[in-house]
């Protein structure tokens, strides 16, 4: 009697894990077991006890029982949480609320175990309220060139952009700098020192529109200029906004204040501008931004700043970067050009989740 009973009970001990396990039904008839973690209506994930985490091709699949509840996402938006079992090509889910649901495997978009809704649940949260601190993407970009002989000379060059974008506005950090030097016979000078910078702040107002305020700030030693600071505000329009392209043009005013080596001066200013970025092959891109300032207070007078570049990807986080930028003013101080152009190159570091 004592060995019957032992039987039995070693026999509901090895069946226990089968029973409370998942199921999932091949195409071919195989059958896998384990625990579902989670599938976008292309590849199903399987946590099984022996080979870990297994992908399933969600076409090859004919049949699915599952012991735990599962969060079902449907094309209507619906998720429809439980226990679910196959019939006849159509998903059952034995719901507490509203009893058994059945759902048409063409309509389900997701599915996921108590844990991968939850982070999910977490993540949609994250978008929805986010922390000034959450959110962050950009890249860094560094160059140096160094010569050593008959002559010496230096130049070093770094850049960052940081975008915090949600789903209601878009916050933009950004700067640049580039330092030269060079020795000659013993005699060491500066040949070029800028820094430039900024923060834009973007309001969508629709899907097209947005309004938008920047502060600029540039510091350029050989046009004496020990500081530009700009403040101006307008509105926008997403001209083109797909995978390839995109194009906003914006128009607003602005308020100059100069800080030159002799004097000082402020003006107001018109504010036109637009930003392209255009993916030209798989790894390469180009992005430009223009921004021109006709001057309100001193009719005739402008200015004027363009960066355009290519990027090419190298790896996930590493990339190739050439610059090319422009900064015109029409009335510098007297002996000074009236333009700049800078011209980089050197290797860029993404971080953060990129847009694709």
């Amino acid at each position: 009697m004592r060995t019957k009973v032992g039987l039995g009970l070693l026999i509901v001990g090895c069946c226990c894990p089968l029973l409370l396990a998942d199921q999932v039904t091949l195409k071919n008839g195989d059958r896998l077991s384990g625990s579902i973690i989670s599938s976008d209506a292309k590849t199903l994930t399987l946590k099984s006890e022996y080979a870990g985490a297994v992908q399933i091709t969600w076409d090859a699949i004919t049949d699915i029982t599952s012991t735990q509840p599962l969060y079902l996402g449907s094309k209507g938006g619906q998720t429809i949480v439980g226990p679910v079992t196959t019939s006849e090509g159509k998903f059952l889910v034995a719901t507490k609320e509203s009893g058994t649901v059945t759902v048409p495997k063409e309509d389900i978009v997701s599915v996921r175990n108590k844990d991968e809704e939850a982070a999910y649940e977490a993540a949609i949260d994250r978008l929805r309220h986010p922390s000034l601190a959450d959110l962050w993407a950009g890249t860094l970009d560094s160059g140096l060139a160094l010569v050593r002989g008959n002559s010496e000379s230096t130049t070093a060059n770094l850049g960052l952009n940081a975008v915090r974008a949600t789903t209601r506005d878009k916050i933009t950090l950004y700067t640049t700098s580039v330092f030269a030097r060079s020795a000659v016979n013993g005699k060491t000078a500066t040949t070029a020192q800028n820094v430039s910078g900024g923060i834009r702040y973007d309001l969508n107002l629709g899907d097209r529109s947005f309004a938008f305020g920047t502060l600029d700030l540039f510091n350029d030693r050989f046009q004496d200029l020990d500081l530009r600071t700009v403040l101006g505000a307008g509105g926008g329009y997403h001209a083109a906004k797909n995978d390839k392209t995109t194009l906003d043009l914006m128009a607003g005013g602005a308020f100059n204040r100069e800080f030159f080596t002799t004097f000082n001066r402020s003006s107001a200013e018109v504010l036109l501008g637009e930003t392209l970025t255009r993916k030209l092959l798989a790894g390469t891109s180009f992005n430009e931004t223009l921004f021109f300032y006709p001057n309100l207070s001193e009719t005739g007078e402008f200015r004027g700043t363009l960066n355009a570049g290519l990027v090419t990807k190298l790896s996930r986080l590493l990339s190739w970067q050439l610059t090319f930028a422009d900064y015109y003013l029409s009335n510098p101080v007297p002996g000074k050009k009236t333009n700049d152009l800078l011209v980089t190159t050197g290797i860029r570091v993404s971080f953060g989740k990129q847009a694709q």
